[in-house]
């Protein structure tokens, strides 16, 4: 079964609204966890604009499985990520002015200065992840790299995007990136944009290791809480991969 990773960044948005001490992402990852999510994903930005650094030190001596880092590959970061002992790093472009992550590591641009953090992460202990956009050029910038990068993460944000009829033609493109990856050695994963209704197609792709989830789970919660929203995306993914 591919595994579900549950991004609470914005259980954390909700507190920060207000600057209040609540909802609590620790309480939220733990109801995660406890209804059959194998992780927790969380993004620390530069500006703190929802997860904060006491927030990853609580999610660090509190979360069973993997807890997911995602963060831009700035010197601050850098510096932080060893004292905050994430099992994994998924490294991700970033702008201020965005308002959720927009696309994939431009991998021509930054590829210099993507192998020096992975390489410090990596001496440090730490797995590292790098999100990408699906496209055939990015893999083999992969693969070119060197030592390590253990894994990738497919921005799943166009599938999620384009209209029923168009999406077969984006689920080759998420498989093809995927299959060289798993040809290259590298943990697949994949997100943004998911929700139950799309999200089984992109769980039944060959090679597909885990799932990061965060937005449409949050939302879900809301109404229904996180325990029920986490069950309700496992039985998609399920569906998804039984046919």
């Amino acid at each position: 079964m591919v595994r579900l990773s549950v991004n609470v960044d914005h259980v954390a948005t909700l507190r920060q609204a207000r600057h209040a001490s609540y909802p609590d992402p620790v309480a939220a990852a733990g109801a995660a966890e406890e209804a059959g999510a194998s992780g927790i994903t969380i993004h620390l930005r530069a500006d703190r604009r929802h997860i904060q650094d006491d927030d990853v030190r609580a999610l660090r001596r509190s979360v069973r499985g993997k807890l997911n880092l995602e963060m831009a590959a700035t010197a601050e970061m850098l510096a932080l990520a060893p004292e905050l002992r994430p099992d994994q790093v998924t490294l991700v472009p970033e702008r201020p002015d965005e308002v959720t992550t927009e696309g994939g590591l431009d991998l021509a641009a930054h590829a210099s200065r993507v192998r020096q953090a992975a390489g410090e992460l990596a001496a440090a202990g730490i797995a590292v992840s790098l999100f990408l956009d699906p496209q055939r050029e990015q893999i083999e910038r992969l693969a070119g790299l060197g030592g390590g990068v253990s894994g990738f993460e497919i921005n799943t944000d166009a599938y999620t995007r384009a209209a029923v009829a168009d999406r077969a033609a984006h689920l080759q493109a998420l498989a093809a990136v995927a299959e060289r990856g798993h040809q290259l050695g590298l943990e697949v994963y994949a997100g943004h944009g998911l929700t139950v209704e799309n999200v089984g197609a992109v769980a039944a792709l060959p090679h597909m290791q885990e799932l990061n989830i965060g937005h449409a789970l949050v939302a879900r919660a809301v109404l229904v809480g996180m325990g029920p929203a986490v069950r309700e995306m496992l039985a998609a993914m399920r569906r998804g991969v039984d046919g």
